[in-house]
């Protein structure tokens, strides 16, 4: 049976890699109606519930339910994402669309983010519409498009725009179960429970126009932006500390000296590849991303502007981030236009209750007495937009070795891959939580 389960998971995975499902960020890119028509081959045979969801030409999510027999029991639903982001082709040694499978490793774009996990959990639910009797509970697994971009055309706007198609209510999605390197050797894994929101600004500053040939008297828009942009980098956000924070830096098991410093927020390089992580885990992070300022040689641009990649975590307002912005630009704030592009409140759900209680238990078949330690994405998925609807949501994946360090260099990397031993160990870790949850 386990391997019944895992020849579907990975014949599965690699058709969703070679269809090359490729998000540019754009509308017209992505083309997941591939995939959806992939999974929906994949499911013949079974009578599930489907839903198609075409909000832009070739923008395909879909969606298969299992009705469970007792409508009062706990619903799940599988929010796995099925666009990739772009491959630069050229930085690569494997084919980023051919899903080739070498050394016990399955490389493509997408592998590790998240077709690996949307294969696994497509998997599960077949399996479960297969069974002599239903589960008790409803199960949905949803292939979203979109995700890459911010779900606008694909879970966002599901929950915009077909939030009664399932249950929002407990869903579970990427990125989970890697393993930390802990201090004394022991272990700990690594469960996804929230994520940081995003305070996208612009700022523009203006200047005078004139002939590139004739500068004396003029006040440059460029060397006052650059001037914003230095003092912007400068900021230095406080650490936040709270309990999601303080667990996870004591699951390191550091020395005290060490450990305290983490605490305060200082001395991220002791905890190796892992550092940058977690400086975003437990600071406001503000990044300059984007300059522009003129569009010809021999013309004194009157405007330039510089975009911001701020990442709030749970509890900081927009109103915050902008007060923020004006302390470090100093006498140069009233200069400054600060404009609001993609703004979302961080979300977190808590690390207690009955889907958490049942992520916790099977870890523990799987890893038996290691710990399971919450913690915050710095990056988005789809799970926010659940928590939103009033649900929970938890990355949940399960891998053999992989430590978190080594997870997130995979994302969105050159050579991406995952291992097939991973795939196995998700699909099995998937069949264990869906009937320990629903009773299946």
């Amino acid at each position: 049976m386990a391997s019944s389960l895992t020849d579907s998971t990975l014949d599965l995975l690699k058709e969703l890699i070679s269809n090359a499902c490729v998000n540019d960020l754009t509308a017209d890119s992505g083309h997941e109606v591939r995939n959806a028509d992939t999974l929906a081959r994949f499911f013949d045979g079974t009578d599930v519930k489907v839903q198609r969801f075409e909000p832009h030409p070739g923008r395909v999510s879909i969606a298969f339910t299992v009705e469970g027999s007792d409508p009062d029991a706990e619903p799940l639903t599988l929010l796995g994402h099925t666009d990739v982001v772009p491959a630069d082709t050229g930085k690569w040694t494997q084919d980023p669309f051919a899903a080739d499978e070498v050394d016990g490793r399955i490389y493509g774009r997408g592998a590790t983010d998240m077709l690996y996990i949307t294969a696994a959990m497509a998997a599960v639910t077949r399996e479960v519409a297969l069974a002599d009797t239903p589960p008790r509970g409803t199960l949905t697994f949803v292939g979203c498009a979109d995700e890459e971009a911010r779900g606008g055309l694909g879970a966002g706007w599901l929950a915009e725009n077909a939030a009664d198609a399932f249950s929002w209510k407990n869903c579970l999605s990427e990125e989970g179960g890697s393993h930390l390197p802990v201090a004394d050797g022991s272990d700990a894994i690594a469960v996804v429970v929230g994520e940081k929101g995003a305070a996208q600004r612009r700022l523009t500053v203006r200047g005078d126009a004139g002939h590139g040939s004739i500068p004396y008297g003029r006040e440059s828009a460029i060397a006052l932006i650059a001037e914003v942009a230095r003092r912007v980098a400068a900021l230095e956000p406080e650490v936040r500390s709270d309990d999601l924070w303080e667990n996870y830096v004591r699951a390191f098991r550091f020395d005290p000296d060490t450990e305290q410093e983490l605490l305060e927020g200082r001395n991220y390089d002791a905890l190796g590849d892992l550092a940058r992580n977690s400086h975003a885990m437990s600071h406001l992070t503000i990044s300059p991303t984007v300059l522009r300022a003129g569009s010809a040689i021999n013309v004194l641009p009157s405007t330039a502007y510089l975009e911001l990649d701020i990442r709030p975590l749970p509890g900081q307002t927009q109103e915050d981030i902008d007060a923020l912005l004006r302390s470090g630009l100093g006498d140069l704030a009233e200069r400054v236009e600060i404009e609001h592009l993609i703004t979302e409140d961080a979300t977190v759900s808590p690390a207690e209750g009955p889907l958490f209680s049942a992520i916790v238990d099977t870890i523990g078949e799987f890893f038996p007495d290691v710990p399971v330690v919450p913690i915050l994405s710095a990056g988005g998925s789809d799970l926010r937009f659940g928590r939103r609807q009033g649900g929970v949501g938890y990355g949940f994946a399960l891998h053999r070795t992989a430590t978190l360090g080594g997870v997130l260099d995979q994302l969105h990397g050159h050579d991406e891959y995952v291992e097939v031993q991973d795939v196995e160990l998700t699909a099995q870790a998937y069949r264990s939580l869906v009937r320990r949850f629903l009773g299946a």
